[in-house]
């Protein structure tokens, strides 16, 4: 598919095609299974002052956590327990000693716990060489680390000078050198972004051989410097052009994990179940403790609510691709 060709879809010239097309290779491709990753917010935390972010380091009104080892652990046995393939594990970006002593704790905890079964994915920010090689020798086989946007202009709109674009491009190429399954993606309906910029991420997302994508709607937050700047597209309007971004992504790049973002579910109940339908394969659900998950709020209003039961329905059926919403409903 051309450049041409998705900008056509994006601007929604024809969903219902669209995604019929991406569902059917979603099937062909990687089945009708649904993959869960059970999400752990280690620590809001962060030294970054991203102008999006909810927890970045200027904002004085976050309370700031940091799980414990124990919390870790129980965790990590619930998704044991449950069957979950793999652990996800989040946080602010800190670059210390003791942070990525902390990391690598945590890694071989993970992996003594669920018996070496549990595959661990980080997404724990820029770090150095040293560091990821470390984490990978302790046991991390992927690794998390969004782009956020592939045009250099707005990249550089929507962080402080202090986080370099050519750097972030680094960082990922450097943990697909150290044979991390490597995973990026973008925001979708930025203020200043454009179709013509989604379009290009895709793309950039194909030729960079990114292997893992979560990608899901700009979310404000009123404590950032963002928030000031009213984006171009409304809230329904960034769910269609995600959910239309997951579909063209599955057919850009059939074979690969797609996950469904918890974002979606902010904008609508039903969006994350739709997106799985669409082209989307994994689930993050959230595992971690109640107490400190509330304060884990990249942007507002974050949602919680998962029934995994109904994609027990949905994927044991292949025909029902488009069952729980009519895209034309949208």
């Amino acid at each position: 598919m051309n450049r041409e060709r998705i900008i056509e879809y994006l601007r929604g010239e024809n969903d219902i095609e669209l995604f019929e097309r991406s569902s059917a290779i979603r099937v062909q491709n990687v089945g009708t299974k649904v993959y869960l990753r059970g999400l752990i917010e280690l620590s809001n935390i962060c030294s970054r002052d991203c102008l999006y972010c909810g927890i970045r380091a200027s904002n004085s009104c976050v309370q700031r956590y940091t799980l414990n080892n124990s919390q870790i652990t129980e965790a990590t046995k619930y998704a044991y327990q449950n069957g979950w393939g793999s652990v996800v594990v989040q946080s602010g970006e800190v670059r210390s000693q003791l942070f990525t002593q902390r990391v690598s704790d945590i890694i071989r905890v993970i992996k003594e716990v669920s018996n070496g079964k549990l595959a661990i994915t980080l997404s724990c920010g820029e770090q150095s060489d040293e560091v990821y090689r470390e984490w990978k020798e302790a046991g991390a086989e992927r690794y998390l680390l969004r782009i956020e946007s592939s045009n250099k202009e707005l990249f550089e709109k929507i962080h402080p000078s202090s986080i370099s674009f050519e750097h972030r491009l680094e960082s990922i190429h450097t943990l697909q050198r150290l044979g991390y399954q490597t995973g990026s993606g973008v925001m979708i309906g930025l203020p200043f972004q454009t179709i013509e910029n989604l379009a290009d991420d895709l793309l950039w997302l194909r030729d960079n051989n990114i292997v893992m994508v979560g990608m899901g709607p700009y979310l404000e937050h009123h404590q950032t410097p963002l928030f000031a700047q009213e984006s171009q597209y409304s809230r329904d309007e960034r769910l269609k052009l995600t959910l239309r971004m997951i579909a063209l992504l599955r057919i850009l790049m059939p074979k690969i994990n797609i996950a469904s973002s918890t974002a979606l579910s902010t904008l609508c109940s039903e969006a994350r179940y739709l997106a799985m339908q669409i082209g989307a394969n994994v689930l993050m659900p959230n595992i971690t403790p109640n107490s400190e998950r509330k304060h884990y709020n990249l942007y507002e209003n974050k949602s919680s609510d998962l029934d995994l039961s109904r994609f027990d329905i949905a994927y044991n059926q292949t025909g029902a691709s488009l069952a729980f919403i009519d895209p034309k409903s949208l």
